[in-house]
């Protein structure tokens, strides 16, 4: 599952240069994978391409798509409006993969009645109001860490059982909830330690971890 956003967003960028068939080992390169896995992966979704040819592109989008669900758009709503909050608003790319934000949330009274784009940015107690109105499934938490599990758990009580945390801490959510960490600072750890230890020849390649 991890795996198929990759071949998804390679086959995005192969159809936008009009090419009809992609080989896997083409599809290999742009997603960071070998052949083999390419193959694999996607015999479970029963597409096996055609020796000497590959995989028809169009067909094959359509296929993960509908295994990741991206069939239909996911209304997201953004809770923290600091500098990173505003930048996801503005990020267009969300909208271009299936996911629509229609709520933009925040606990600043300053910030409130504020507009981003075309959205006013509201208050954290009308997440319950919103997720029933907007039918948000995706919440995405951008907040200062020490109110993160808070918005968590407001997020939950809204009746919004996936989330997206950028917060760099640990929240805690109940298991029917599907959550997601995205901390930039450790991506950054990592690399360093990659960047200090590059003329070890033990270590293993980053992308193979």
């Amino acid at each position: 599952m991890a795996r198929l956003p990759l071949y998804y967003r390679a086959l995005l960028e192969t159809a936008e240069h009009d090419v009809d068939t992609v080989s896997s080992e083409h599809l290999a390169r742009l997603a960071g994978v070998n052949a083999a896995q390419v193959r694999k992966d996607l015999s479970h979704l029963g597409s096996y391409g055609t020796r000497g040819v590959g995989y028809e592109v169009g067909p094959l989008l359509r296929e993960i798509a509908g295994e990741l669900g991206l069939t239909h758009e996911w209304p997201v709503v953004i809770v923290g409006i600091g500098n990173l909050g505003r930048a996801l608003a503005h990020y267009r790319g969300f909208e271009a993969r299936g996911f629509q934000v229609v709520a933009l949330v925040n606990n600043d009274p300053t910030k409130l009645g504020g507009l981003v784009d075309d959205l006013v940015i509201e208050g954290v107690d009308e997440l319950p109001r919103l997720a029933r109105e907007r039918s948000i499934a995706i919440g995405i938490i951008a907040t200062p860490p020490h109110v993160a599990q808070g918005v968590a758990d407001a997020l939950v009580a809204a009746g919004i059982a996936s989330i997206l945390n950028f917060a760099p801490t640990v929240v805690s959510v109940p298991t029917s909830v599907s959550m997601r960490k995205v901390d930039l600072a450790i991506e950054l750890q990592i690399l360093s330690f990659y960047q200090h230890h590059r003329d070890d020849p033990a270590l293993p390649p980053l992308g193979a971890r």
